[in-house]
């Protein structure tokens, strides 16, 4: 069980550049009780785990909108391993395909994905039942 707020990092990893859909999540998050940390633009997987590490947080939110989604979230997943942060739990957002959103989540690289037009309180309410016990 998680003691005092829930903690997100949310990650807008490579080159893409586009990262409104990002701040309005973090946005969301923090409206709905949560400490948000957001990495900025251009982060490599490296630094997002990185971030997470120092900043102590719950989960990984990636926002990725490049198509580099079947090489981000994977790399993650393996970088938090390496580190012994498996706990962190990664969930992520963007434009996916349903078949690499299916792989993606039953190959264990994300717990979640949310696509363009869930609502911020379907998000928040998710964490939120998978982080407070």
């Amino acid at each position: 069980m998680v003691q005092g707020k829930i903690r997100v990092l949310v990650g807008k990893p490579g080159l893409d550049g586009h990262d409104r859909g990002a701040k309005v999540i973090a946005r969301a998050l923090r409206d709905g009780g949560m400490e948000v940390v957001y990495s900025g633009l251009h982060q490599t997987p490296e630094q997002i785990v990185e971030t997470a590490i120092q900043e102590d947080v719950d989960v990984i939110g990636l926002s990725i909108l490049s198509g580099s989604h079947m090489t981000v979230f994977p790399r993650v997943k393996e970088l938090l391993k390496a580190q012994n942060a498996e706990d962190i739990i990664v969930i992520g957002g963007g434009t996916l395909p349903e078949e690499d959103i299916k792989e993606l989540i039953e190959g264990g690289y994300a717990t979640a994905l949310f696509t363009p037009g869930t609502p911020t309180d379907d998000i928040i309410q998710w964490i939120k039942d998978r982080i407070i016990q």
